[in-house]
């Protein structure tokens, strides 16, 4: 065989092996947990926001029933307005005040067994009442 002798040849147009660093990898991990961190607040704050939107409203519910009752059976009239009104008589002490005038003049409608209508100024009462009230 022939003899193998290395040869040195000087190469002047090559240059050596640079090493490059790679981010790439943590790139692609800051965006994935960036990502999945938005998704899960996205979703929290769509989970918040529908049980909140599904939540019964207990004053906003008796409010309605308020303002749908039918003054003229005067004696059921007289109890569900103390009921219902019962619900917003601590938000000031203006509200409780009045709450407390509206039920005094409800009472002697209330235990009697027959009950003529309304008079003016309790009607005027009882919307004043409703007007106080917000939900």
């Amino acid at each position: 065989m022939a003899d193998m002798q290395s040869y040195d040849i000087p190469l002047h147009d090559i240059k050596p092996i640079v090493q490059i660093e790679e981010y790439s990898l943590y790139y692609f991990l800051g965006l994935s947990f960036f990502a999945v961190a938005l998704i899960f607040g996205l979703s929290y704050l769509l989970f918040s926001w529908l049980k909140k939107r599904n939540r019964y409203n207990k004053r906003k519910e008796h409010f309605n029933h308020l303002n749908m009752l039918d003054l003229k059976s005067t004696k059921e009239s007289a109890y569900a307005i103390t009921f219902y009104g019962a619900t917003f008589k601590n938000d000031s002490l203006r509200h409780k005040e009045m709450y407390d005038n509206l039920v005094g003049r409800l009472e002697q409608y209330k235990y009697k067994k027959e009950v003529e209508g309304y008079d003016s100024e309790t009607l005027g009462y009882i919307e004043l009442y409703k007007g106080m009230v917000d939900v």
